[in-house]
């Protein structure tokens, strides 16, 4: 980890502490694009296109061509429902009662009824997923979004946004219940979910990252102005000329190195 990242994590966990006792505003929404480091992110860039040509595109075909579309879908549905705890985690840290009710209610359901998160019979049941994260957990803290970044094979992300999912990796109270090779599952079905994400969307995420005429600023914008928009920054906070190429397509993922 990075100086500059492990400073940010610490800054923030001590930002989180006295947010969660002094009840911080949320973060005042960010304009513009803060990207200092755009010549070693565009490096990066590179790197991450390559890995996606040679490895994860041409295995997210594979994986969608391979397997049946069903199969493909409870997987994703699979790995979703294990994900799920660290949401709630998220949920009470930003003192969303709401969300973290539905979101439990949801993990308890698709447990039981939906056969250990199988079939997503919540979201059959007009129950849909209230999605966080600790970026966003930060964000409610009252942490600015840092600069933009680059990150290996993840792609766009913001500091705020890599500290997050840092400590994402270890809010999932699983991961500390489960023995192994059980507690394994949920890392591995969320590799799988993201490969069958890849295929699924293979068309979209390539005319973005391969045939853009700058695929950096293209990535790099629509990540913003989703990112922005999620947390209620509205969809023209970057202020850069591009559009959301995901806008005609109805694709829900911001990141297109996520596919």
């Amino acid at each position: 980890m990075s100086t500059s990242i492990k400073s940010y994590a610490a800054r923030f966990v001590l930002l989180g502490a006295v947010g969660a006792m002094t009840a911080c505003s949320p973060a005042p929404p960010a304009t513009g694009i803060n990207d200092p480091w755009e010549a070693s992110n565009r490096r990066m860039h590179a790197f991450n296109k390559s890995v996606d040509r040679n490895i994860l595109g041409p295995a997210g075909g594979s994986y969608v061509t391979v397997l049946p579309e069903p199969v493909v879908t409870t997987v994703g549905n699979f790995a979703g429902n294990l994900a799920t705890p660290s949401v709630v985690v998220n949920n009470v840290l930003q003192a969303d009662a709401r969300g973290a009710f539905t979101n439990s209610f949801r993990f308890v359901l698709n447990t039981t009824l939906g056969m250990g998160g199988l079939f997503d019979v919540a979201t059959m049941a007009g129950i849909n997923e209230v999605e966080t994260d600790f970026g966003e957990t930060l964000h409610v803290w009252g942490a600015g979004e840092g600069n933009y970044v680059e990150l290996p094979v993840l792609g766009p992300s913001t500091e705020r946004d890599a500290v997050g999912r840092i400590v994402d990796l270890f809010t999932n109270p699983l991961g500390y219940v489960l023995s192994e090779p059980e507690k394994y599952a949920g890392p591995v079905a969320s590799v799988a979910k993201r490969l069958g994400d890849r295929g699924r969307y293979s068309q979209t995420v390539g005319s973005v990252l391969h045939e853009s005429a700058d695929s950096y600023a293209q990535g790099r914008s629509t990540y913003l102005q989703n990112r922005r928009y999620q947390l209620g920054g509205g969809a023209a906070a970057t202020g850069d000329p591009y559009d959301d190429p995901y806008a005609a397509t109805g694709d829900p993922y911001d990141d297109p190195y996520l596919q």
